[in-house]
Order: C-alpha cells, then sequence, then structure tokens
C-alpha cells in the first residue's frame, strides 16, 4: 500500500541520514519529494540513489541554507514548480552544533546553532503553511526535534536549548493551523547511527547506544517508518505531538554523555557543523589551560 501516493514532499536535510532515509520512504509510499540540503555532492548521491530504485521522474534537489528565508522561498516554488503543488514539509536539517562549556561559547556559534536548528523551522513553517493553504486540502508540517530538548544530558546546551524551542513551536504552531487541516508533529530522536552523530566513526558510540532498553541499535530506517507514518492519513487525528522515537531511553532516565565530570562536550568547545561540507570547529580546552 502506498500510502503517500500523490502528495508532494519537501525533506530538508534530506541527502543524508535520517533525511535520505525518509526521502527514499516517501518514494516508496508514492510521493514525490524536492531534496532540500546544503551539500550539494550528498544531494546527488541521493539523487543517483532514487534513480537506481526507479523514482528518477519523482524526485528533485535544491541547494538550500534552510536558516535563509530566500532559499526557503526558493524550495517551495520548486516543489510547486516541478509537481504543482506542496502536501507534506519535513524540516529535518540539522547541525550537532555549538558545544563546550557555557564560558567557552561564543556569540556566533550560538547564533549559528539557532539558525540552523530554529530558524530553519519557523521559516519552514511559514512558507510551507502557505503554499499549503493556497494550494488547499490541508497538508502536514514534519519537524526533526530531539530528545535532548525534552530532558538535560541529551545534548550540549545551545542544542538542547534549540530542540526545547522547536517543541514549543510544533505545539504552538498546530493550534494556529490546524483550523486550515495542516497538521503540526515532531519525531524526537534519541541516538541515531547518522553521519552528524558519528561523523564516519560508529564504532566511537557504542556507549551511547548501550544506554537504552532497546536491544537494536537506532538505524535512519526507524525514523522514516515513524515520519511515513506522522504524513499518512494513518495519524489525521494527530496534530501537535512530538514523539520520541529513542528505543525507550527516556522511559529509564538519562545520562547519555556521562555527568559533568567526563562528558566530552565539557573537554572540547567549539561547532558541529554537520553534514553541511564545511569544516568543524574543535577547541582543546585542556591544552589551551595547560
Amino acid at each position: 500500500m502506498q500510502r503517500l501516493a500523490g502528495k508532494v514532499a519537501i525533506v530538508t536535510g534530506g541527502a543524508s541520514g535520517m533525511g535520505r532515509a525518509t526521502v527514499m520512504r516517501f518514494l516508496g509510499d508514492g510521493a514525490k519529494v524536492v531534496v532540500a540540503d546544503l551539500n550539494e555532492s550528498n544531494g546527488a548521491e541521493t539523487l543517483a540513489a532514487a534513480r537506481a530504485g526507479g523514482y528518477g521522474a519523482s524526485v528533485a534537489f535544491v541547494r538550500c541554507d534552510v536558516a535563509s528565508e530566500p532559499d526557503m522561498i526558493a524550495t517551495v516554488a520548486e516543489a510547486e514548480r516541478r509537481f504543482g503543488r506542496l502536501d507534506i514539509a519535513y524540516l529535518n536539517a540539522g547541525v550537532g552544533g555549538a558545544f563546550g562549556p557555557i564560558a567557552e561559547t561564543s556569540v556566533e556559534d550560538w547564533d549559528y546553532t539557532f539558525a540552523v536548528l530554529t530558524r530553519s523551522v519557523f521559516l519552514g513553517m511559514k512558507h510551507a503553511s502557505r503554499a499549503m493553504k493556497k494550494h488547499g486540502g490541508g497538508g502536514v508540517i514534519l519537524v526533526t526535534a530531539s530528545i535532548a530538548g525534552m530532558v538535560g544530558g541529551g545534548g550540549s546546551h545551545a542544542y538542547s536549548a534549540a530542540k526545547a524551542a522547536v517543541i514549543r513551536l510544533i505545539e504552538n504552531v498546530a493550534a494556529e493551523l490546524g483550523p486550515h487541516r495542516i497538521r503540526v508533529v515532531g519525531i524526537a530522536p534519541g541516538v541515531i547511527s547518522t553521519p552528524l552523530l558519528h561523523r564516519g566513526r560508529p564504532d566511537r558510540y557504542e556507549k551511547q547506544f548501550g544506554h537504552q532498553p532497546w536491544p537494536d541499535r537506532g538505524e535512519p530506517d526507524v525514523i522514516a517508518d515513524v515520519a511515513a507514518f506522522l504524513c499518512s492519513d494513518d495519524a489525521r487525528f494527530i496534530t501537535g505531538e512530538t514523539v520520541k522515537v529513542d528505543g525507550g531511553l527516556l522511559a529509564q532516565g538519562i545520562a547519555l554523555w556521562g555527568d559533568s565530570r567526563d562528558n566530552p562536550f565539557m573537554r572540547t568547545a567549539g561547532v558541529n557543523r554537520g553534514t553541511t561540507g564545511e569544516a568543524m570547529v574543535v577547541r582543546n580546552l585542556k591544552d589551551e589551560r595547560s
């Protein structure tokens, strides 16, 4: 059964990790998809995978800085131009963002984190909802939040604060857009094995996977499965909700990165720019203080 047959979707951060897995799932479920990502090389790989699966006519790529309003406007416009409408906007793009002790966090890294993780969601909601209202028939705005936005200990202070803001935004905008039959929902992943997390070294994060009660490692496809459900009519009465997809991690309590003495976020400072293709910056605080 193709639960998304005839639907047109945008997936930001769709060129790798959870985004790419969801692009492929949406295509398999019958949707037409615009992949929006800053990393053009990853975008080309995603398009190649889609074409190899027989979905070449149903997919397009747009280079998009999700923190830029002109880029988000252009992405929505491309979905309308290419496929005639917009039914689903999965606002998934993200980076690790600023990390390190609060006293070592620069204003620039803090602002970058909120631009990519929070302002981008505002922009996506703004312009996707305009298109959905214009075309009629409602729609779904899905957002990648995080368990780090629900509880302390799940990430750096900047990342956690940005994701907490996103969860509150989901609730408020769901109430606003409900009368237009536009649902607004979120997914809060736990530890998922993506390039954003492991940067090519998944073995370095076995300890984090071991914290969850569920024995299987979190892979991108578990997020894609939930995304496809939430964007389908099977979830037609769910809005304003952020669904935890974390293998039971929060159910048992969390100290994902250890206490303040061995937390890696406290030993270094800098900014993680994810899979954007831009360089990560890391400063070793022990070296600076010695």
